[in-house]
């Protein structure tokens, strides 16, 4: 039985006058920092934006945002859009932003890891949502100035106030997300299935899966510009048609070689063993116990990805792609 669908939202469920007189204080201005805070400034939404001083402060003030140090902007917000990279926030929140909180206050994500794992455990007077674009800062930034948006999630895990998704429903009609579409869901919800997404497929099984499947070849005795053609180069072509139109819609885009071989041995990669595995990947997920890998690698001073990334810049597919790329630069 098809599981329903969960509660949409589109500009017509939103109203911006419920962000009148609020002033929003975006904490950080990396990819998604900076889309947000432009995407609401744009839509009349009163911003100031939280930052130390460095790089990012120069940008945003360059960018025409008024810019003050985190507990400043706090202290001066109604609504505190923390969009700080995960390992930092909890952090920034302790030493910043925590004691700067007023009663009736939102505190605003855009990803639900440091509360789901309770790394930022707020007072019981603040109003906690959190509002999800799935798509990167550039492509928020884009389709906002286009006169459309992205696809986004909502969630509140507190409602104090009792207008916490009023608040959500507004900042992301603001940025232009309820004209393709907003999602209820939670906190938990969204953090562990994005974190699975990101481990078992987008980042972490896309990337082993294209890596083994040169190697394959390359070892086999094929030339390795050949490999890169067949094993990562062509990929951005059927990843275009499964946004396009689905996966049925990419086997009628291909030949029926490709369909009936993609059918028929699809699944001795992609089989049982595979599927316990990413099992075992959403337990540890859910369980906490990738939160707590986490923490400590990011507080040791991140080894294992300072390690893993000079090592991965040496491999061959890296080396090879780097040149196939430079063909297509004009």
């Amino acid at each position: 039985m098809d599981k329903p669908m969960g509660k949409l939202y589109h500009e017509k469920d939103a109203s911006l006058d419920v962000l009148k007189n609020k002033k929003v204080a975006v904490i950080g201005y990396g990819n998604q920092g900076s889309a947000q805070a432009q995407n609401l400034k744009d839509s009349g939404v009163d911003v100031v934006v939280g930052l130390r001083e460095g790089p990012s402060w120069k940008r945003a003030t360059d960018d025409g945002m008024r810019v003050l140090p985190v507990d400043k902007a706090t202290r001066e917000a109604d609504i505190v859009h923390i969009l700080l990279p995960d390992e930092v926030q909890s952090r920034v929140y302790d030493r910043e932003i925590k004691d700067n909180l007023e009663s009736g206050n939102t505190l605003s994500f855009s990803h639900g890891f440091n509360i789901t794992f309770k790394c930022i455990e707020p007072p019981d007077y603040v109003d906690v949502i959190m509002i999800a674009p799935k798509a990167p800062g550039y492509m928020v930034r884009k389709l906002y100035q286009d006169g459309f948006g992205t696809p986004a999630l909502i969630a509140v895990e507190q409602n104090v106030t009792g207008k916490a998704k009023d608040i959500a429903l507004a900042m992301a009609k603001a940025m232009h997300f309820t004209k393709a579409g907003v999602l209820e869901t939670t906190f938990y919800e969204e953090s562990t299935s994005d974190l699975f997404g990101e481990q078992a497929v987008l980042c972490g099984g896309v990337s082993e899966l294209i890596k083994s499947g040169f190697n394959t070849l390359v070892d086999a005795g094929y030339q390795p510009e050949l490999a890169y053609f067949e094993c990562m180069h062509e990929l951005k072509l059927i990843t275009d048609l499964f946004y396009r139109g689905g996966m049925e819609f990419m086997w009628k885009m291909v030949s029926n070689t490709a369909e009936y071989g993609g059918r028929t041995r699809g699944k001795r990669v992609v089989n049982e063993q595979s599927k316990r595995e990413m099992g075992k990947i959403l337990d540890d997920i859910k369980s906490g116990k990738f939160a707590e890998e986490w923490i400590k690698e990011s507080t040791n001073g991140m080894q294992f990805l300072q390690k893993a990334r000079k090592e991965d810049e040496k491999e061959e597919i890296e080396i090879v792609g780097k040149k196939i790329r430079e063909l297509f630069t004009r």
